[in-house]
């Protein structure tokens, strides 16, 4: 169900300033184009429309897509008619619209991921899972959002790698609800961070928070399910069995 419109926040049309307006006709991502004509037609779009209305399931990404261009967007939660709290967005402050970024994202070229691929030895840098090449995808180690892009021939290897799309979509979430992507905008922060710089890290999106993310494959996979039935048996999480079997290991020393 739709939430109750809040007349207070639609505006019309004429209501946005010029400058904003002729900027969005440049526009060329359609997800983007959708969610910024849906808010200037209602004063906001919510997780459930982008749902229902347009299809998309992933709200966070069109949202993403909206901040790339260069659109101050707010995250914050709304009363749907059943009364459930859900996201919705709206514009932030048009002010700091960022003209420099009507081109969105850069598309990389074929060469540079392959180059990438092969620095990575096929793995995704989160999961550390075993990946075709078409199924991983280039992601900044610092977000666009804070840095910005850079041109082709300023590119490092070093300032890129490679995810699965399920650790691509967790980072995303993690990072868009960081206090640093939306106020500070510290490139350090982020290289500190378990999202730009997973081998060495010392916080999760500013949070004191370590974690490792593990994959058992082939004949490992035994291994794995072994631990599975001692936790089973146990009555406890394996990752918290294996907490504990570290734990231990760390008492004999």
């Amino acid at each position: 169900m739709s939430p109750k419109v809040n007349f207070s926040m639609k505006k019309k049309e004429s209501e946005y300033p010029k400058e904003f307006l002729e900027y969005i006709k440049l526009i060329k991502n359609k997800r983007a184009k959708i969610v910024i004509d849906h808010i200037i037609q209602n004063g906001y779009i919510t997780t459930e429309e982008l749902e229902k209305k347009y299809n998309y399931k992933h709200a966070p990404r069109a949202a993403r897509d909206v901040r790339e261009t260069g659109i101050p967007l707010i995250t914050y939660s709304i009363k749907s008619e059943d009364q459930k709290s859900i996201a919705a967005y709206k514009f932030g402050d048009l002010s700091k619209l960022q003209r420099s970024r009507i081109g969105g994202r850069v598309v990389f070229p074929k060469e540079f991921k392959t180059k990438l691929y092969s620095s990575a030895k096929h793995k995704c840098q989160i999961c550390n899972g075993d990946f075709e090449e078409r199924y991983l995808q280039v992601d900044h180690r610092v977000p666009y959002e804070v840095a910005g892009d850079t041109s082709h021939a300023e590119r490092n290897i070093k300032d890129f790698m490679l995810l699965c799309g399920s650790c691509n979509r967790v980072k995303s979430w993690s990072c868009e609800h960081c206090g640093n992507w939306h106020e500070d905008k510290n490139e350090d922060a982020c290289l500190s961070c378990y999202w730009g710089n997973p081998d060495n890290y010392n916080h999760i999106a500013l949070n004191n928070i370590r974690r490792i993310d593990v994959q058992w494959s082939n004949e490992e996979v035994d291994f794995y399910d072994q631990l599975k039935d001692v936790a089973s048996k146990n009555k406890i999480s394996l990752p918290e069995m294996i907490k504990k079997i570290i734990s231990k290991m760390e008492t004999k020393k």
